[in-house]
């Protein structure tokens, strides 16, 4: 198995109505998330970004000329143990890029690595995601509804 980079891309998405949406983690159910993933070999944070948000929930989003904002924030932090087994020996911390996409809802959404999915108020979402900074990326970067 090759070992994931301890460098990941973190997109926060939210729709035409301010609602955040929340993915469900098929390894944990408990996890709910935004989209994210691992940097891979050669790969700019941005160009994993927009990856991410195609394969997770398929949704291409230059196709759709939706624009994935850079907020030029990385947040670092520890690994969850039950996830360690996935990056080298001895890595323990994990740098994240912190994006946010708006996209329209009404668009069917095809998940590939989640179990279902919620579009959810902003509040919702601040009460239900497990990371820290995946909350925090929602406070800072998803407009309140108007």
């Amino acid at each position: 198995m090759a070992y994931k980079k301890p460098e990941s891309a973190l997109v926060v998405l939210y729709d035409q109505h301010y609602r955040v949406l929340l993915l469900q983690r098929q390894d944990d159910p408990t996890f709910w998330q935004s989209v994210t993933g691992a940097l891979e070999e050669g790969e700019l944070p941005l160009e994993t970004a927009y990856r991410e948000v195609c394969e997770e929930i398929g949704i291409d989003a230059k196709a759709h000329g939706f624009v994935v904002n850079d907020h030029d924030k990385q947040n670092q932090y520890e690994i969850r143990s039950r996830w360690l087994h996935r990056y080298p020996p001895g890595t323990v911390h994990n740098t994240e890029h912190v994006f946010s996409l708006q996209i329209n809802s009404d668009l069917p959404l095809v998940l590939t690595e989640h179990l279902q999915y919620e579009w959810v108020s902003k509040d919702e979402a601040l009460a239900r995601l497990w990371s820290p900074s995946n909350k925090e990326a929602v406070s800072l970067f998803v407009p309140s509804a108007p």
